[in-house]
């Protein structure tokens, strides 16, 4: 089942819920806990994972040493995919993730330990379609979307090798300059699987290691384009306002992906090795507490994602 028809309805109602401040502001959920410190936490605490929750982990990390500065914590960003084995292995205690792990990742777990990873949603993303700040273009179609990423244009639009292509007349024949991520990255796996419907990537997109990498390399260059989480945007890019199946062309902001409206809208996840019937490891526990606390959202909102609503924690 498509993703956004999986979570759409979740957003949607809360939306209704929130009622109409969400057009104006993003605030944290108030019913979300305060976090206060408990004693007895120490030790090291590993996280190996998403680039796009790179910044995200730092973030708590450094808000977690506060409370308890006798921890130790590593975090290593280089994808998604990077997540899984590291559980595996043992090598992390957290695995953030921006897309759900594959079912051969989590058969790839239960095979080792015999029960399933669990899974945390900790904020929400909507995921950007960048270009240049001084790129006319006011929407794209997800049509059009997939005929400047892919080779096989599953959505069954028309071949865009220029701006002019996808309506962009001031741009004219200047060719698309294509920006992406590598293949461990979970934010290239979820674009591949929602916006270009599990096609091919075109040759000449431009494989960036990370996403701060996609997002500078768009904003020193007037065709580019590319694909990243909205918390790395930069006065150098805009967000370009995507339409779905209703052919309206929604911002990438927190209303949208709440009502569900957003094509590329999904959240970002922490998946962790606990073994059923067992309590987790006080450090890790109390690391997922605060992120999923008041303060642990408003970090996201400081990084530029959009905090999670009590209901879809």
């Amino acid at each position: 089942m498509n993703f956004f028809k999986k979570t759409a309805g979740a957003f949607a109602v809360l939306a209704l819920a929130a009622g109409p401040a969400l057009a104006t502001t993003v605030e944290v959920d108030r019913t979300l806990e305060v976090y206060t410190p408990v004693s007895g936490v120490s030790g090291n605490l590993n996280s190996i994972g998403s680039d796009t929750l790179n910044n995200l982990m730092t973030m708590w990390a450094e808000k977690f040493k506060e409370f308890y500065p006798n921890v130790n914590i590593q975090i290593e960003g280089k994808g998604s995919s990077t997540a899984p084995p590291a559980l595996i292995e043992g090598t992390a205690q957290l695995g953030p993730m921006s897309r759900e792990m594959k079912p051969t990742e989590i058969d790839a777990f239960e095979k080792k330990y015999g029960y399933r990873p669990v899974q945390f949603r900790v904020a929400l993303d909507a995921l950007a379609v960048f270009v240049h700040k001084d790129n006319p273009v006011e929407s794209l179609a997800m049509k059009q979307v997939d005929s400047i990423f892919s080779s096989t244009r599953k959505r069954g639009g028309a071949v865009a090798n220029n701006w002019g292509n996808v309506g962009v007349s001031a741009l004219g024949s200047q060719a698309l300059s294509i920006y992406g991520r590598n293949s461990a990255s979970g934010t290239y796996g979820f674009f591949k699987e929602f916006a270009l419907k599990n096609g091919d990537y075109k040759s000449s997109v431009k494989e960036q290691p990370g996403s701060s990498a996609v997002v500078q390399g768009i904003s020193s260059d007037a065709a580019g384009v590319g694909y990243s989480g909205i918390g790395y945007l930069t006065s150098g890019v805009k967000a370009v306002p995507l339409a779905g199946d209703d052919g309206v062309a929604y911002e990438a902001n927190y209303e949208n992906v709440l009502g569900g409206t957003y094509p590329l809208s999904r959240f970002l996840y922490i998946y962790v090795n606990k073994k059923p019937g067992q309590p987790f490891d006080k450090l890790t526990a109390e690391f997922l507490r605060l992120i999923l606390s008041q303060q642990g959202q408003e970090i996201v909102i400081k990084d530029g994602y959009f905090p999670l609503p009590n209901s879809l924690s």
